[in-house]
Parts: C-alpha cells; structure tokens; sequence
C-alpha cells in the first residue's frame, strides 16, 4: 500500500497519475481531496461552504502486488519530494465466489 500526499498548489497530480497508469501500471489509484490540512509551512488550509480553497491537500492512494509497489516507490523517489511518499505491506482479503 502506498500513499502520497500531496497539495493541490503542487499541481504534480496528473505527472503522477500518468506514470502510475502508464509507465508502471498499477492496477488502480484513488485520489482523496481533504477538507482541511497543513503542511510544513504550519499554515492550515481548510474548506467552508462559503469559500473554496484552491490549495486543499491530496492523497493519492494505491496497491498492487509487491513488486509492482516497488518498482512505483522507486519511481516517486524522482517524482515526489521526500517525506511525502509513505508505503506499508497489505494482505488483500476477498471472498472466493460462490
């Protein structure tokens, strides 16, 4: 399982989708927009019904078998500035059909 976050000031998302989906091809991504979130800057940036932040943090989120996480991991390294990437094994669990 792998998890980048991100800000939408970063403007790395679509790159980051690309090679994901193109160049490695993992099985799937999921990106999260947060509704409030600060990062090293200490600033929170937050959403209201009023106003709408354009600087929202993300979280791209995706797993895929072990050597294909990898081979992503190694290639966020490039993408992705340290700190922001972090990874940690899964066990899928799913019911066999009847």
């Amino acid at each position: 399982m792998v998890r980048v976050y991100l800000a939408e000031s970063d403007h790395r998302l679509k790159k980051l989708l690309t090679c994901l989906h193109d160049e490695i091809g993992v099985c799937g991504a999921t990106v999260t927009r947060g509704m409030a979130g600060f990062g090293k800057s200490g600033i929170v940036h937050s959403t209201g019904l009023v106003d709408l932040s354009t600087d929202l943090p993300l979280v791209l989120e995706f797993f895929d078998r072990p050597e294909r996480a990898r081979a992503a991991l190694a290639r966020l390294r490039e993408l992705v500035e340290p700190g922001h990437v972090v990874s940690w094994p899964v066990s899928i669990e799913c019911e066999a059909a009847p």
